[in-house]
């Protein structure tokens, strides 16, 4: 076996393989040989067809066949020879060669960058230090309060955190567009509805009628209101006040506290915010590593790797419009999503270096952590647990397996980076201070 090799562009790669021909025909006629016997022809016994008879009938159809795979298994045998890396299955094409020569074909393909892993000391990382306090737990508690709230009628002007019953009715261009109409309990400053509806009931009395001039957002998942001007007509029926549970034992045997202890639901809660916590601040590290390799690293990227990443973004964002009721599959792109297919291609090139220069393995302990984690928001984890280790569900332990060796890149790097930690309040890093 005879290889050339070029550069065409960047990493994509041309390789030219020449095959003796004695190889092929040798090929051809095994396969010939182990065919014939099975061979059934009008006028023949089965299995008593003459070679010669099969050869001619089939010679053709078999050493395609004997070129497509000689083709596959020699390239594969090239890449190794070349020490290359392809990112993307080959484009075969046979040369034009007289009948009985050597067997000459093209493959291009694209192959993996050269990655280099450098510079990590230079990254600024800010990594957020947070002490739940029992202040902290007393937030979490009115909330949950809140969340469980009755409601009670009161004839007054609505205010925000007020329940209202409205009788609604929006158009477009003078028309009621679908969805549009309806009866529905509307809490304000929940943020349900679009930019400025609820704030536009604020005052109303049970029995007056608002009218609204609103515009739907440019990203709207409904494409045919995206962006559009509307009229609503808005009947408040009703308007209703919370009213708060007691912080009693009932309280906290709604919450599963048998006991109706309070310390107890206290505690769950703590321990809640604790998990919520390291995950949010383990997001937050993962996102500045992540910024920071890529900002430090240029790397050429196979265009193939882009084009299939952005298509299953594409296809992805297909599913979830399909599952809302928006805008058709032929309306999206990949080509839109090119920048974000690049950017996790880059990353994914990255971590996998990463990974494979420092021989970094899943470990099964923190492997069991994480599945622990996923199953405690179940009713019954320990169900949840064993099915992930049952055999049948494999594939989706590979995932939290991958997902833990990525920590685990992200966890070596910022041993390399230069890390402060900076404290703040458990509201500032869930994102709920009002300050």
């Amino acid at each position: 076996m005879q290889v050339s090799l070029e550069t065409t562009d960047g990493l994509q790669r041309r390789m030219t393989i020449i095959i003796p021909a004695e190889k092929i025909d040798g090929e051809v006629e095994k396969r010939l040989h182990s065919l014939a016997p099975k061979v059934k022809l009008s006028g023949f016994r089965p299995g008593k067809v003459p070679f010669s008879v099969v050869k001619k009938r089939f010679s053709s159809q078999v050493r395609s066949e004997v070129f497509s795979d000689v083709a596959s298994t020699s390239f594969y045998e090239a890449v190794t020879q070349e020490n290359l890396r392809p990112a993307n299955t080959p484009t075969f094409d046979r040369l034009k060669s007289d009948p009985n020569s050597d067997y000459q074909f093209t493959a291009e393909f694209e192959v993996y960058p050269e990655i280099v892993i450098s510079g990590l000391e230079t990254m600024t990382i800010n990594r957020p230090v947070v002490e739940i306090v029992e202040s902290d737990i007393d937030t979490m508690m009115q909330k949950l309060q809140k969340q469980h709230a009755s409601w009670s009628e009161v004839e007054r002007a609505c205010e925000k955190e007020d329940q209202v019953h409205i009788d609604f009715t929006g158009k477009l261009n003078g028309e009621v567009f679908a969805g549009g109409a309806g009866k529905m309990p509307l809490v304000l400053g929940s943020n349900t509805m679009i930019e400025g509806f609820e704030e536009g009931l604020l005052g109303a009395k049970p029995g007056e009628e608002r009218q609204l001039d609103l515009r739907f957002p440019e990203k709207y998942h409904k494409e045919e209101l995206a962006g559009k001007d509307v009229q609503f007509s808005v009947l408040v029926e009703k308007v209703e006040v919370p009213v708060l549970p007691d912080i009693d034992s009932e309280f906290a045997k709604s919450f599963g506290v048998e006991s109706g202890d309070i310390d107890i639901l206290r505690a769950d809660l703590q321990k809640n915010m604790v998990r919520e916590m390291n995950q949010t601040v383990r997001g937050k590290l993962k996102q500045q590593v992540n910024e920071a390799l890529i900002e430090i690293h240029d790397i050429e990227v196979p265009k193939s790797l882009i084009q299939a990443e952005s298509q299953r973004l594409a296809e992805q964002m297909i599913e979830r419009m399909k599952s809302r009721g928006g805008m058709p599959a032929a309306s999206i792109s990949p080509d839109a999503f090119e920048s974000q297919g690049k950017r996790r291609v880059v990353l994914g090139l990255l971590l996998s270096e990463i990974i494979s220069n420092n021989e970094l393995k899943a470990d099964p302990s923190k492997v069991r952590e994480e599945v622990e984690t996923l199953a405690s928001s179940y009713d019954d984890p320990a169900q949840v647990v064993a099915w992930y280790y049952q055999s049948k569900n494999q594939s989706q332990l590979k995932d939290v397996e991958a997902k833990v060796l990525e920590d685990s890149a992200i966890e070596w790097v910022l041993e390399q980076a230069q890390v402060t930690d900076n404290a703040t309040t458990f509201d500032e890093l869930m994102g709920n201070s009002t300050a």
